[in-house]
This record gives structure tokens, sequence and C-alpha cells, in this order.
């Protein structure tokens, strides 16, 4: 090893103890604000970038690395804030080894702290003794960047001989630049090997056999190192490979060598904003230096480094209204703050600013940029206090209406429409004590709407002066005072209009007894009329009377009775009668109003009391039961019970055959008085007085029916029927009567079942081919003259049947064609026809046809048989006339009215 190997090996060893003391020192004690060593060394390579990282320093300040700024006293090399030292510019250090000192500083305290930085160069070439030609073995790399030499031990003479010594390389971390143009393969080191001892060289790691594979390669004999293609930063940073040297059996001559390379950060990466667009807010009225937003925007290459080091700044601002810098963009944050005052949204609402981020700590020369929009609002604050257009405003109101809007305030606010700033309120301060009135906004226009909430009187006030302030829902910015156009008066007149008369004492109530006579004066009923102003008389009339039993007088109102009033009456309730009376003036228009009057009636004793029941039933034995009575009184106390029930001394048989006994004030029990008293029923006068003052005294008749009772006290029925008055030869008189009547209904039953049986038996008195009524069927000619051609046929078709004939092509059915169809199925006749009534049998023939769903109705249809051309059959037509043949038709006469038309026709007859 040369000289300067052996010395940079010592120098970052001490460097690596003395690191290791100082941290032992500082995990012992307590905190103390310092940088943790006190000496940094680094070894470099003698070309440096500008930009590429070197060291880095480490500062505890106690409360974290914020408020703590670094600089150094050279102009070469830098720090940068997390403390990596970098230089400034592209170097090459003529010396072996740059010393410069590093100052950290706390702004808040103004505390300095101080550590020395010495950085070592390389040494790119060494000289080998002991050759057996006595030659250097170093060769210099003709190809850039510098190239690292990898450096055995020196073979040493032996009493053997030549013996390979044990060796270690010491290769310091390699920098290429990114993005090199080549050409390539491009060499980065190279190896010093013996020239009698074959060695093979080899590389692993990420990059040589590890994914992305042959980035790096080395010649496995000569031991140069190549890159094979340009390099990215952004995509790799650094690579770790480890170098091997074999001999030519595989045997490990050296140990393997880490070899660090590190990917030179080139200006390739323009700074990209995370948004193009970004959207803050401000308030108006904002002082300078209030925070609006924040744009960020990041640059893919190295941040420790220039190439990395974004820098903002605002190029445009639209509009430049009050002034063309409103906005300031601190550079290295990218904090948007205002910086001038007088942002004021009712004259400029938003502005746009063009924010430019640049890299290369902001040098617009070297650097590259790129710029994003900031759209800034200018938000709303309530500096404008709404103002009344005018100072005095005018309505009127019809007394006694509410929910009626009588003026409409009008006011100007120019903060932001429909906002809490905006939306008036208002209040009314003055000239409404008892609150007829309130002022709610409209929320679309704004407006103050005067509103009616209580009715207003004209005859108590005829006009109202308000006084209304109108303030927002939002309190106004500080330092904004009211406007004094913020209150403003409201005159509003009451308009008088006619008002219905009323009854001060509504639902009036009087008391009087019943039975007043007609004519008498019960009370004055008299209404007031509210207009005072105006002169108007006021009229009276009944609304409703139910019983009709009252009079007002149209002048005054004063009632009296009309007919006589009648506690008991069906219009009573409870005790009371009500009736309604109507008062109305002969205003414009006229108005009215109604009152009620209540008479409560007073009970007295105009009502005799009832006897209850009316009828009972008593055994003919006085010992068995009796009869409870009592009495039933339309009054009510004191002139009802207790009653006195009395027996009549006439008849005198009364008191003979019973008695009443009294049970208590209501009740009584009526029982016979004799021993037996024969069966029937008794009419058992009783006379009832109530106790009112005077008493009422009524005689009623209760029916008894006296009856046999069994052991149990029951009337038995033979008894109760001998009780109802009818005698054993009455009875028996019914029950025959009964059986008659019964054989006489039977009797009638059986002859009806009889004649029906003989009709069916009998025969026809015509032969059955020769029946005219077989004929008729057959023919399906069931239809008159001219009378039956009004009816609509076609609602008589049955669409089963005609089916097929419809599904014919027009003009292929003739119309006098019969349509085929399956032939109606027609009743069973009997064999023997009877010579009953003609019209029974086409009765029958009709219902059987009216029973048969296959029927179709051809005779509705009137349509004939069609029987062809050259029929032996003679033509019918001859029907039609009355001079066809010698048949005698004048039997039709005999058939009865319903062939009264056939008759005239074929009989001879005339038509009427």
């Amino acid at each position: 090893m040369t000289a300067g190997s052996g010395v940079l090996l010592v120098l970052l060893s001490l460097s690596g103890a003395l690191r290791a003391h100082n941290g032992d020192l500082t995990a012992r004690e307590t905190c103390k604000a310092g940088f943790s060593e006190e000496d940094y060394t680094a070894l470099i390579s003698q070309n440096i970038l500008e930009g590429e990282k070197v060291l880095k320093v480490k500062f505890s300040s106690c409360l974290g690395t914020k408020g703590t700024h670094y600089e150094t006293n050279s102009m070469d090399f830098k720090v940068g804030a997390d403390g990596t030292v970098f230089a400034t510019r592209e170097l090459r250090i003529p010396s072996e080894q740059v010393a410069f000192t590093v100052t950290a500083w706390d702004h808040q305290t103004a505390e300095r702290w101080d550590a020395a930085v010495r950085l070592l160069v390389a040494q790119t070439s060494s000289t080998h003794s002991g050759h057996k030609k006595g030659k250097k073995n170093t060769v210099p790399d003709p190809v850039q960047p510098p190239k690292d030499t990898l450096l055995p031990w020196p073979q040493r003479q032996s009493s053997n001989g030549l013996r390979r010594q044990k060796r270690d390389w010491v290769i310091p971390p390699i920098n290429v630049p990114e993005n090199s143009r080549g050409p390539f393969p491009q060499q980065l080191i190279r190896s010093d090997k013996d020239n009698d001892i074959p060695i093979r060289y080899s590389i692993t790691g990420v990059g040589a056999d590890q994914p992305p594979m042959e980035v790096f390669s080395i010649d496995s004999m000569s031991g140069r190192m190549y890159v094979t293609r340009p390099m990215d930063r952004e995509e790799r940073a650094s690579y770790h490979l480890r170098a091997h040297a074999v001999d030519m059996n595989g045997n490990k001559v050296e140990n393997p060598i880490d070899l660090y390379i590190y990917v030179i950060d080139m200006n390739d990466n323009r700074p990209e904003f995370l948004n193009q667009v970004y959207n803050g807010s401000v308030d108006e009225g904002s002082k300078p230096g209030t925070y609006v937003m924040t744009v960020t925007a990041n640059d893919a290459d190295d941040a420790t480094t220039a190439n990395g080091m974004v820098r903002y700044r605002i190029v445009t601002q639209t509009p430049q209204s009050p002034s063309q810098n409103m906005f300031t963009i601190n550079s290295e944050t990218g904090d948007i703050v205002t910086v001038a005052a007088g942002l004021d949204r009712e004259k400029v609402q938003q502005y746009m600013v063009i924010i430019q981020a640049t890299d290369m700590e902001g040098n617009l020369n070297y650097g590259l940029s790129n710029t994003a929009t900031a759209i800034i609002t200018v938000t709303d604050v309530n500096d404008n206090p709404p103002e009344f257009t005018a100072s005095t405003y005018a309505g009127e109101v019809p007394e006694n209406r509410v929910e009626m809007v009588v003026a409409n305030l009008t006011v100007m606010d120019r903060d932001q429409p429909h906002s809490p700033n905006w939306n008036a309120v208002y209040r009314i301060i003055s000239g409404d004590p008892s609150g007829h009135f309130s002022v709610r906004t409209d929320p679309t226009t704004n407006e103050g709407m005067v509103t009616v909430v209580k009715a207003v009187d004209y005859e108590l006030n005829r006009a109202f002066m308000l006084t209304v302030m109108v303030s927002n829902q939002a309190p106004l910015a500080s330092g904004i005072q009211m406007s004094f156009q913020s209150t403003a008066g409201v005159t509003i007149s009451v308009m008088d209009i006619n008002e219905a008369p009323y009854f001060p004492s509504n639902h009036k109530l009087i008391r009087l007894e019943e039975g007043v006579p007609t004519g008498t004066v019960l009370t004055t009923f008299s209404a007031v009329d509210p207009d005072r102003f105006m002169q108007q008389a006021v009229r009276y009339s009944k609304l409703s009377d139910p019983a009709n039993w009252l009079h007002i007088n149209a002048t005054n109102g004063q009632i009296s009775t009309a007919a006589v009033l009648d506690r008991e009456s069906l219009y009573i309730k409870n005790n009371v009668y009500e009736a309604t009376f109507l008062a109305a003036d002969n205003g414009i228009p006229p108005a009215s109003g109604t009152g009620t009057l209540q008479i409560y009636l007073i009970d007295i004793n105009d009502n005799a009391p009832e006897l209850l029941p009316k009828e009972a039933q008593v055994c003919e034995k006085p010992s068995l039961n009796a009869i409870n009575i009592t009495a039933a009184d339309a009054d009510v106390d004191p002139n009802i019970g207790p009653y006195v029930f009395e027996l009549p001394f006439v008849p005198a048989s009364v008191r003979n055959n019973w008695t009443v006994t009294r049970l208590n004030g209501d009740y009584a029990q009526l029982s016979l008085r004799v021993l037996h008293l024969e069966a029937g029923v008794y009419d058992v006068p009783i006379t009832v007085t109530d106790s009112g003052n005077p008493p009422l005294s009524h005689t009623s008749i209760i029916k008894v029916k006296v009856c046999p009772c069994d052991d149990n006290g029951d009337c038995t029925t033979v008894g109760a029927v001998a009780a109802a008055g009818l005698g054993t030869g009455a009875i028996v008189a019914i029950l025959i009567c009964i059986v008659m009547l019964l054989t006489m209904v039977l009797l009638f039953v059986m002859w009806m079942k009889r004649r029906e049986k003989e009709r069916h038996t009998k025969q026809l008195l015509i032969d059955p081919e020769d029946d005219v009524r077989d004929n008729i069927l057959k023919y399906d000619e069931e239809g008159g003259g001219e009378e039956d051609q009004d009816y609509d046929l076609s609602q008589l078709q049955q669409p089963e049947a005609m089916e097929h004939v419809l599904s014919k092509a027009p003009g292929v059915r003739r119309v006098d064609e019969r349509p085929v169809g399956a032939e109606p199925q027609y009743p069973v006749r009997p064999v023997v026809p009877h010579p009953g009534d003609i019209g029974d049998f086409i009765n029958e023939g009709l219902r059987a046809a009216d029973n048969d769903p296959t029927a179709p109705p051809y005779d509705s249809l009137l349509v004939f048989d069609y029987e062809g051309s050259g029929s032996t059959a003679g033509s019918v037509s001859s029907l039609d006339s009355s001079s066809s043949g010698d048949q005698d038709y004048d039997y039709l006469n005999d058939w009865g009215p319903r062939f009264k038309k056939l008759a005239d026709m074929y009989g001879g007859g005339e038509e009427d």
C-alpha cells in the first residue's frame, strides 16, 4: 500500500473512532445544543460536480431543527437545511485536502456553534515496488471521468521465493453523471494486477447480475469496469456492487470489495405543480400579511442540490386593481399572502394569479420552470350596512283585517346577495305598543313587508306612526357603524268600515217558571253598533226559535212570549230553551250579528202522575201473588213522589174485589181482596196523587188478567186462554175452521195436479201430418208482418253459429242463403199431441228454444231456405195471396188474439 493510501485508512479509522466516542458521550449526557462532532472528515474525489454531496453534519438544538440555519466560510461549499454539505460549483481539488468551518445559528436566540470539516482527496495512482522489471504497474485512464484503480498489496520476497500476500482493495465512491452521451461502454475503473499470476475479475449486485441487468460490466482479465448505457438518477440514484478476484482455478485471491456508484444528478426535470389550478379565498378588507393559500410544485431531481431546489414567484395578477401587487408568495414554501390593503369584494370579486416554479434555486437563466394558476376569491364580509331607499313610507289598512301587507319597505345592501351579510332583518322600535304590526322579510327581494298581525279598530286608532330599523342577519364587520339611513318612518292610516252590531252579553241566560202566559215580557236583548262615527239604526229579528215561543221587538230588542213555555217539551234540553236573534244595521253594505238567549225554565206541578204498568196478571187465589205498581211523572222534584195510590169508591165492586197496599213512597201492591175471583180480564181503576203544590191526581185503568195458577203461581195454558175471555165452545169452533181450511187447500192442489196430467195425455183433434204448427216450425217463419221489420237483426245473430259464414270472402254468400251450420235442436214433442190451446203449445216451443243455447235465431234474421231451381215443390209465395187455395182458414180466429193477424189475412177478414 502506498503512503497516501495508508494515511487515508488511518484518517478514516480515526474519524470513525471519534464519531463513536462523541456518540457515546452524547447518549450518556443530557441534551445539549451543538454539533454531534467537533471535526468532520470525509474522502472525496479530486473532481467534484456542482451540487454533489460530500458529507452530512448533524446538529441538535434540543428543540428540533426548525429555526436552525447553516453557513460556511467557504465559497465552494454550502450546507443545506438538513445538514448536507454540497459543492456550489464544479471543482477540481488541487491539493490533498480541503478544510473549512460550518456554523449553525439559531435566529431566535442568536447563538452560534462551529464545527470543522476536512475533505481528503483520494489518490488516483500509486507506485508498486518489488516488480521484477522495476516498472510502475499503474496505467493512466484516458476515459473521463477520472478513474479509480484497484490497488493490490505488493508482493514480498521470502526464503521460498515469491509469495502472493493477502491483499485488500481501497476504492472510494464512484460518481457517474446521469444522461451521459457516451460513447459506451465507458470505462469507470481498472485494476493493477501481477503479470505473472493470471486473475479473473467479476462483479455482482444490482445493475450487474441483478435487475436491471448489465448496466455495469467488467473485463474478466484486465479488471476494467465499464458502464454500458446512460444513467438516470430519477430511476436509480446509486448502485452497490461487489468486485471479486479469483485465480484460474476459481480460488479466491482477494477479499471481495464493495463498490459504491453514485449517479450524479443533472437538471433534467422541470418542477411539476400538484394542480394546474389552485382555488383560494381571502376576506375583503384583510390586512397585509394575511395568509391566502399554498401552492406546491415537486421536482424529480435531487432536492439536496440546486437541480431540485424549487423557488416560486408571481408572474402576473389579473386584474391589477387597486394595485398590481396585491399578493406575494414565499419563494421557498409557496405560501401566498396579501401584501397590500384595499381588497374590496364590491369592486373586485376574484383575482387570477399566475405562479411560476423554477428549479436551480430560482435561477431563470439555468433553471427549468413551470406555471400554474391560482384563483383567489375575495369573500364577502358585512362591511355595508343595509340602507332604506326612502326615509318615510306610507300605507293604509281596513280595520278588523289581519295578515294583510300594508306597506313594502325597500332597502339597498351592497354585500353579496342572499347571504347573511345581505339578508335584512326588520324591527319596529316605536309607534306600535300593542303589537298590531310586524315586518317580515321577502326572501327574494329583501324587502320589508309591514303586515297586520292584530286587528286594528278605527274607533280606537285612526293612524299609526311606526319607526322601523333594518339590520343584517350577520353582525357588521369590526369598525363598521350603522348608517343613519338604516331607520325609516312608516305612516299607516286605518280605514273605517261598517262593523256588525254585537250583543254585549252573548249567550244571555234568564230564569223563569214554565207556563207564563202569552205576551209576558221576558227581557230586553239589545245589541251595540261599534261604528260610533256612523249614524246607523239597528233592527232585530228571530234567527232560530225552534218552538216558536218567543217574539222580539224589531226596534228595541224586547223579547216576550208568543206561547206558553213548557219545560216538558221536546225542545227543552236540561231545562234550558235556546233561541238565536239577529241584529242588523242599515250601513252600506249592511252588517249583522247574532246573539243567543238561553231561558232556564223552573218546573211547576203541571203534569199528573201516570200509573205503571198498564197491564198485569194475577192468580185467582189472593194468597199466591200480587201486582207491584208505581207511577211516572213528567215533572221533577219536588213535584213528583212520594205518591198516594187509592182505589175509587165507585164502582163499589172495585174496593170489594181489590185492595192496594203501600210499599214505599213510589211503589204499592195491588192484590185480590176476595178468596176467589172468576178468571177473566178486569179493568181496575187506581187514583195516583203526586206531592206537588198543589198536588195533582190522575185515575188510570190497569187491565188485570185473573187466571188459574199451578203450584208455582204461574198461569196455566187453559187458564190463560180462559182469562183472555174465550170459552171452550169458541176454542173448538176455531180449531174446526182451521181443519176445514187445510182440507180445502189440499183438494185444490190435487185438482190442479190432475188437470195438468190430463192436458199432457189427450191427443190433438187434427192429424199430425196436417198440423199447421209443424209447418210453421219447419219453415222457421215466426216473423210477422211489417211491424216486425223494425228490429236490429244484427244484435240477434249468434257469433258462434255464423263464424263459417262471416269467414267467406265478400260476394260469396247470397242474401237469401241459409247459413250452413248445425241444425237447431228442437225440443222433443210428445208422440201424441193433445188438442189443447194452440197458444200453450207455441209457448212451450218458445221456452224450449229460449233454453237451447245452440239454437240460432233464424226466425229473427228472416232468412229463407234456398231450394234451388227446378224444384218440384210449389212456390210458397202463394201464401201471400188470399186466393191461393180452397183451404178454410177461419179456424185461425179460434186460436186467440195472437193469430188475429193471420186470421185477417187468410180468413177473409178486413184489417182494422
